[in-house]
């Protein structure tokens, strides 16, 4: 399965789908309805492009894994290359496009695999296990630190955040990624997820709002 980028507008993303860097516990609130420790800096994992699907047309969930929760996130294309130290102009410079998406987590493997000190992968990394809706032009976006993402499930309000409240705000966040291991073009940084995740079930729609932009609809198969 293969994805391609594309901006709301219908439009091709030149670049090809790259990694996905993504963050644990970046809302505080967030790591305290999960029982964990809120961390002093952030804390990173990687999903590889091969996990990531399209929000159109719904996605399919495990079924023989366990609970899967689902994490709304904003996430950052990148769109040119930052590495070492980048400046906040550099960073600015390299954003394409912002949009909403679901990190989705096979919770009960997680939670085996953290009570035993092993790496996370098998529950963050599966495949379909990033859902993506078409970015929006980083034009088209206001102020990064004051960015709202919202998800509702069957028309309830299950998560209602916004990027003033993250612990490491979207800018220092690329920055501190870049300053360990290089971001290219195609890329994708998720910021985190504020407080609210819940389990995901076949059937269920779902509506991701990012900032004050037209609702992206998905569903479960």
């Amino acid at each position: 399965m293969s994805y391609q980028h594309y901006y709301s507008d219908g439009t091709p993303v030149h670049f090809p789908m790259g990694k996905v860097v993504c963050v644990g516990r970046n809302y505080a609130e967030h790591a305290r309805e999960l029982n964990n420790p809120v961390p002093t800096e952030p804390l990173l994992f990687i999903k590889p492009g091969s996990c990531v699907v399209s929000t159109a047309g719904g996605f399919s969930i495990p079924a023989d894994r366990g609970v899967v929760h689902y994490e709304a996130e904003i996430a950052v294309l990148i769109g040119k290359p930052l590495s070492r130290q980048p400046t906040e102009e550099e960073v600015l410079d390299a954003i394409s496009g912002l949009a909403p998406a679901l990190d989705l987590t096979l919770r009960d493997v997680q939670a085996r695999l953290k009570e035993k000190g092993y790496p996370w992968e098998l529950a963050k990394a599966f495949d379909g296990a990033f859902v993506l809706a078409p970015f929006v032009a980083r034009e088209a976006i206001g102020s990064l630190d004051d960015l709202r993402i919202r998800l509702s499930i069957d028309g309830e309000l299950r998560q209602d955040g916004n990027s003033r409240d993250m612990l490491t705000p979207i800018v220092p966040l690329i920055q501190h990624i870049a300053g360990h291991f290089s971001l290219q073009p195609g890329d994708v940084v998720s910021t985190g997820t504020p407080a609210g995740v819940g389990p995901l079930a076949p059937g269920q729609q779902l509506e991701l709002e990012l900032d004050d932009l037209p609702a992206v609809c998905t569903g479960v198969l």
